[in-house]
This record gives structure tokens, sequence and C-alpha cells, in this order.
């Protein structure tokens, strides 16, 4: 017998949807793509054939679509792995549970997450403007360690090279490494760079920057850019894909990153205009969908 949910674990709101991302199961599409920025699901759309099922709530707006007949749900999550948190399950609920009967589906549906965000880059030749792929993701944030499984999908291995190249502070979370979906990466990033991403739990000191606070390691990104493992170099930072990875795998979902490089870390360089590397970046996924 399937288990029952109850209202204060499965929480739904008062049109029966999930309680954030508010989207009805048929009008969710197997392609998702997610962004950070909601005004970001508006510059999406406009390159779609079809838009319908629009919804908003908080800093979660949406959308279904189609590009040249393929059905394609947007969805903007806001910043941070608390809020992939959010919209990890709750996409999972819309697909995999009866929300009348408020259990599992008996079969069950499996989604391709693909987050198109912004980053900083570690590397000198990743210059702004660059549009790169998260082969691999290492979470410096602590938030998979919540959830069962994770033995199952981390790369130890990266870990202890992470753990033995950064001389990482035993105050600071226990980092986790999960990979991109090969079958996704090899479709939609066949031409990108590819390398590791570093999953920041904030925006100044979880990624080194010292302004009025000065970080309790001062030079971390020095050793991360010396980072490699199975060819592949430490790349950039940003603050969603290692939960997108953990999540959207331990969930059955295949889940990949790219990025378009808006910050030099190295070189100090900062993109005051991207938006036609990000525009650019969001044609190149859509056509490989």
């Amino acid at each position: 017998m399937n288990r029952q949910f109850e209202p204060s674990e499965l929480v739904t709101a008062t049109d029966g949807t999930p309680y954030h991302i508010r989207i009805r199961p048929e009008a969710l599409a197997d392609n998702v793509i997610l962004v950070g920025d909601s005004a970001r699901v508006d510059l999406i759309a406009g390159k779609l054939d079809k838009v319908g099922d629009k919804t908003s709530n908080r800093e979660i707006v949406s959308c279904k679509g189609e590009y040249k007949g393929k059905p394609i749900t947007v969805l903007s999550t806001g910043m941070g792995v608390g809020c992939i948190d959010i919209v990890v399950n709750e996409l999972d609920i819309c697909a995999n549970v009866d929300l009348e009967k408020r259990e599992p589906k008996p079969v069950h549906r499996s989604l391709n997450l693909i987050r198109i965000g912004t980053c900083g880059s570690l590397q000198d030749d990743l210059e702004v403007g660059t549009h790169v792929a998260s082969a691999y993701a290492i979470g410096i944030d602590g938030l998979a360690y919540y959830y069962k499984g994770l033995e199952k999908i981390n790369d130890e291995k990266l870990i202890e090279q992470f753990l033995k190249q950064t001389s990482w502070d035993k105050k600071l979370p226990y980092p986790y490494a999960v990979k991109a979906d090969n079958e996704l990466l090899n479709r939609i990033a066949s031409d990108t760079h590819k390398g590791i991403t570093i999953t920041a739990p904030g925006f100044y000191a979880p990624q080194g920057r010292q302004i009025g606070l000065q970080t309790l390691d001062s030079k971390i990104n020095s050793r991360l850019k010396e980072l490699s493992y199975n060819g592949l170099k430490a790349m950039n930072y940003e603050m969603e894909t290692s939960a997108l990875y953990a999540l959207g795998t331990l969930l059955g979902h295949k889940t990949l990153t790219v990025c378009n490089v808006i910050a030099g870390r190295t070189s100090g360089k900062f993109a005051k205009d991207y938006h036609r590397s990000m525009e650019e970046l969001i044609e190149n996924v859509l056509e490989r969908l």
C-alpha cells in the first residue's frame, strides 16, 4: 500500500499544486530549463514558438511552451542551493506524486533538468563571455548530506583530491561531488568548455571575496585553480549546481548546468553587459534539446 503524505509534509497551494512552484502536472514538460533570474523566463519565452501555462509566485516564475515542436517548461528558481532544494523536490512531486490522492504514482517519470546560469571563472583562459558546462559539481554547501543515498552518487575520489589540493578547513562544510548526466552533457555541451564547478553557499566569502569582512582562507582561489581530476580543471564558481545534480540524480532525473562567464576571478574583470552572450547560450541549449 502506498504511503499517503500528510498535509504538513506534502504542502500544496489552494489550487492543489506544489506550494512554491504552482505548476499543474499537465503543464510540466519533460524538458525543464531552470534559471535563477525570473526576468530570464521572459527572455527564453520570447524565443519559443508557443507559450502558455504561465505561473508566478514570489521569485518563482514559470511558463510552458514549444520550440520546434518540443514541449519545454521554463522555471526561475531564485538564487542558491536552498531555492534549488525547493524547486527540484517540487518538480519531482509534480511529476511523480498523485496530488489528489497524496501518494506516489505507480510509474516513475524522469525529467531533463537543465540549468542556464551565470558564473565566475577560476581559469585564465575562460574569459568573460565564455560558455562553460559543469561535468562535475563540488558542493561546499552541505545541503546534500541531509538526504539519504548520497553515498551512491558521491565521487569520493574527487572529494579526496579536493581536500588535498585545497587544505580544506575542518570548520567548513564537508564537500560532496556529483557528475552531470553524460547524455545531456554530450548532446547539449558537445563544443562547450567542460570542467569542475564549485557550488558555494554564498556570493562573498564562500567564493573568496573580501570586502567588509575577511575570508577564513584568503588563498583558496589560487589553490582551486590548480585542482584537476580526470583531465578536467576546477573551472568556475556558482551557487546552485551541486544541489541540482545531487537531488536531481537521487530522484531519478537527468541534470546539467551550462553557464555564461560574467566574472573573471583571476583577471578581476566583470561583464557590464553580458546579455548577448547569454542569449547565444540560451539559443544553443534550445537547439539541442
